[in-house]
């Protein structure tokens, strides 16, 4: 008779060092992406006082959770003031934010505008409101900065709010455009800085998880149906479970433009392109994968000819 082996389950014990090892791991993560991002894009400098804006979801809880614990170790000294624009939603729990931030120790700040009365009244029933809403709020979060002497806006956009724009310029707007992880304002008088720039969703929620941040659900545009940015968002999920790491290469892919090859003729001299009899690295070749040649070559009617 043959003895049947089985795998002891974990002790309550070990589950909790396990979850305590992946939320340190997690932990290191997220600073140490948002650490390369502010180097990267020299977001925050000596002396700067950065205004981090908070609206009460995981992203901008997160954002600024993790800016402090940059704060404590990052090579220069910057001060953080939190800002929450309270827009006067119907059913907008106001106690939530002030209590939550009074906790952090960071200084804080709460701006009282009824911009939801404007947006309901501008914009017809069943229309998607975050266009009108995201300008009022900008034109408000700036005069605040002004206000509070902010050296810059901190914004809590991730990698795939970032890839999700780019997207939605591409399909419904006709441009290659996303949202920058550091430009200048609207109004050309502010320094505006994403910090989770290179920080994918997935582990802001399980941060926000972990962390139990108080949550605020946006009744305004986060809850209406059928948005463009919901079904992108839905697609670049779709691709990641069936081809992960593919979201990742197209954030990469961001950050290595090359406009020879792209038909934008203001950020490419196509007109004045001249042969210069010298090989380059940017020539056709650059379209061919070198993975691709033996499939190639195994197709009838293909040539593989290899340049050197």
């Amino acid at each position: 008779m043959s003895a049947l082996w089985i795998e002891n389950e974990p002790t309550p014990l070990q589950r909790d060092h396990k979850i305590e090892r992946e939320t340190h791991k997690l932990e290191k993560r997220l600073c140490r992406l948002m650490g390369q991002a502010i180097a990267d894009f020299a977001m925050i400098e000596e002396g700067d006082r950065v205004m981090v804006c908070m609206s009460g979801g995981k992203d901008s809880y997160g954002m600024l959770d993790i800016l402090q614990k940059m704060q404590q170790r990052a090579p220069v000294n910057f001060e953080l003031i939190a800002v929450n624009l309270d827009q006067k939603q119907p059913d907008f729990p106001e106690h939530v934010l002030p209590g939550y931030l009074a906790k952090t120790g960071v200084p804080f700040h709460i701006e009282n505008q009824d911009t939801y009365s404007i947006v309901k009244d501008k914009i017809p029933e069943g229309k998607t409101m975050c266009s009108l809403c995201s300008r009022l709020r900008r034109g408000i979060l700036y005069r605040v900065a002004d206000e509070l002497g902010a050296t810059k806006i901190a914004l809590g956009h991730h990698r795939d709010d970032i890839l999700q724009t780019f997207f939605l310029n591409m399909f419904f707007g006709g441009k290659l455009k996303g949202m920058p992880p550091k430009l200048v304002s609207d109004d050309g008088r502010h320094i505006v800085i994403r910090p989770l720039a290179y920080v994918p969703e997935k582990d802001l929620v399980r941060w926000a998880e972990h962390r139990q941040f108080p949550i605020i659900p946006c009744t305004l545009c986060g809850s209406q149906e059928n948005l463009q940015r919901k079904q992108v968002a839905g697609m670049l999920r779709e691709w990641e479970k069936k081809h992960p790491g593919r979201v990742e290469n197209m954030f990469t892919a961001l950050q290595n433009v090359v406009p020879s090859h792209l038909a934008d003729g203001t950020q490419y001299d196509f007109k004045g392109l001249k042969t210069t009899g010298v090989a380059s690295a940017d020539g056709d070749k650059a379209f061919d994968h070198e993975d691709f040649s033996p499939a190639l070559a195994a197709l009838p009617g293909f040539q593989v000819i290899k340049i050197d």
